[in-house]
């Protein structure tokens, strides 16, 4: 990535930062809107997590992979230490790969 590019991203994500405090009380959020953002946040970080989850160069990422998340989201589910989870997923998803699932 050219370093423009970069200076650039990081001056967007500086300014939208500081736009938070310096607007709060000049702008007025629905309540609506307020209520409907957690549902959002909660819909975007799960079709990230399901899109990194399953595709890898535009295509299927094998049943590895998938998986070695499910594997993670029921340890998380049961409240499991972090990097418990963390090694369990790798645990599983090596472990499938070294059986011959892709």
């Amino acid at each position: 990535m050219p370093l423009l590019a970069i200076a650039v991203l990081a001056a967007g994500t500086y300014a939208f930062r500081l736009a938070g405090p310096l607007l709060r009380d000049r702008v007025e959020v629905p309540g609506r809107l307020r209520r409907l953002l957690p549902a959002a946040t909660a819909v975007l970080l799960t079709a990230l997590a399901v899109t990194a989850a399953l595709t890898e160069d535009g295509g299927f990422a094998g049943w590895a992979r998938p998986a070695g998340v499910l594997a993670a989201g029921v340890l998380a589910l049961r409240r499991a230490p972090f990097p418990v989870v963390v090694v369990a997923a790798t645990a599983v998803t090596a472990a499938l790969r070294l059986c011959g699932v892709p």
